[in-house]
């Protein structure tokens, strides 16, 4: 490993004046970063610990209802969290479905946002091909073994996947980001944060280097609304989604008066399914619809040699998810 200069920030303000140095990182829990320091994926100048600003809180927002949740909550402490029992159980069976209670414990919800791609060829730099990791190198997933990358959104410079469970959960509820920096505080839509590969995949977030998220809004959710995480993997614990659904659901009987659905491990980003969405509006849950619905969101997909299977299996799990909540409506 490099070595590098370690800073422990006591406010935001210093926090965000130290990451300005060349090649500087904000440590938080260091699930991802520390793993990827000592494969010599990421090989910072400077860590500026962050563990001591209080970031950490969750608590109802003054106005409009709803949930802020600090940067620096720990996963495990947002999943037990009464709020998050009571009013947003698909957050908590999407963080539960994550990772161990050993790294739950540890992980921040700002971290896990900021998460990296699993990519094989990313992770390891005995591969030279990855425009990730060394852009203009290429991207060796394409030619290479593809079984977990993208089928949907994808580009020539890259075919990676996002990791994380609980950003599938975030984009079904629409949850807004709060980040500050040098020129001051902003809120950016969860749906716009995280940037699909184009010809730049090794810019993955809509963050400025020298900005730092804060906290995570979420929306006030309807108690009517019914909701399912749904995860597909090869192990039953301890492994990233091949496809995950989340599902919240609004329901007036049988009918979808309002859905929103989002998807994992199929994209370079947490994938909103909105042409399912706009397909099960208005309509009445039948299995027939459910087909129909998932059809149209895979309707753009294209896979690789080995993972022609995924296309299938996200149909298979919209379906399934659907199926689900219609059940408990």
């Amino acid at each position: 490993m490099k070595s590098f200069e370690y800073i422990r920030a006591k406010d935001a303000k210093q926090a965000i004046a130290d990451v300005a140095f060349p090649e500087a990182k904000f440590l938080g829990g260091g699930t991802n970063l520390i793993d990827l320091m000592k494969m010599g994926v990421e090989a910072p100048s400077r860590l500026v610990d962050i563990n001591r600003l209080t970031l950490a809180t969750i608590q109802e927002l003054p106005t409009g209802g709803g949930l802020r949740i600090g940067a620096l909550a720990r996963n495990s402490d947002v999943a037990e969290h009464p709020l998050i029992r009571s009013n947003y159980p698909l957050l908590r069976e999407a963080l539960l479905a994550g990772a161990s209670p050993q790294l739950r414990n540890l992980a921040t919800v700002g971290g896990n946002i900021l998460q990296r791609t699993r990519c094989y060829y990313f992770c390891d730099p005995a591969f030279p091909s990855c425009n990730k990791r060394d852009p203009g190198s290429g991207c060796g997933a394409i030619e290479g073994y593809n079984r977990i990358h993208a089928i949907l959104g994808h580009s020539r410079q890259c075919i990676a996947t996002h990791p994380s469970d609980m950003c599938v959960a975030l984009a079904a509820f629409e949850a807004k980001i709060q980040v500050t920096g040098p020129s001051g505080t902003r809120e950016i839509a969860f749906s716009e944060f995280h940037r699909l590969p184009g010809d730049t995949p090794e810019r993955e977030t809509e963050l400025a280097r020298n900005e730092l998220i804060t906290a995570v809004d979420l929306p006030l959710v309807p108690l009517s609304a019914t909701s399912i995480y749904l995860k597909v993997r090869d192990r039953a614990s301890y492994a990233f989604a091949l496809v995950s659904v989340a599902a919240l659901c609004e329901m007036d009987g049988k009918r979808f008066k309002k859905a929103r659905l989002a998807l994992g491990g199929v994209a370079h980003k947490p994938w909103r399914a909105l042409a399912a969405e706009k397909m099960l509006e208005g309509n009445d849950a039948s299995n027939e619809l459910f087909a129909k619905a998932a059809d149209a969101e895979l309707k753009d997909a294209s896979a690789f040699p080995h993972n022609r299977f995924k296309i299938d299996l996200a149909k298979r799990s919209i379906v399934h998810a659907l199926q689900k909540v219609a059940a408990t409506s």
